[in-house]
């Protein structure tokens, strides 16, 4: 049986997507997941909390960088992955950051409204949707599916 490496939290956002890319243009999104553990201990009430970087590339990269924001509870599923580097004073450095296969908004608390993005070959080459009068996205008109069933 090969090794799984699958992580899933639930937690809110620290910090803004950041979306940069690659120089071969592959979309890369940046952004912080905060989660709260608590629980009784003596009878008191302790609160534990970790911190997660997570990564998303190509098109999960350019949607998350268009629907998710500072404090927005989400659900991150993905694996955990080691980078190893060096600082310019010779020290050696490790970081565990989540790769994220699946980012989504969680809805125990709060709703959202999913707009389906013209499919994106991951090079941020496909189109956006653009902001309509009064700075919210507009919707783009339904694909028309004539008479056959949409799946």
């Amino acid at each position: 049986m090969a090794f799984d490496n699958t992580v899933s939290i639930v937690g809110n956002v620290t910090r803004d997507p950041v979306l940069r890319f690659t120089p071969s243009g592959a979309p890369v999104c940046t952004f912080g997941v905060a989660w709260n553990r608590r629980y009784e201990r003596g009878g008191e009430q302790v609160e534990e909390v970790s911190f997660f970087d997570v990564t998303c590339w190509r098109s999960l990269a350019e949607n998350v960088a268009e629907s998710i924001t500072k404090g927005t509870r989400v659900i991150v599923y993905g694996r955990l992955d080691q980078r190893s580097w060096e600082t310019p004073d010779g020290e050696k450095r490790n970081k565990v950051e989540i790769v994220a296969d699946e980012v989504a908004p969680s809805l125990r608390w709060a709703s959202a409204q999913v707009n389906r993005n013209e499919f994106r070959e991951g090079n941020g080459t496909a189109p956006r949707r653009t902001a309509a009068p009064g700075g919210s996205p507009a919707r783009a008109a339904a694909p028309s599916y004539g008479d056959e069933e949409p799946f």
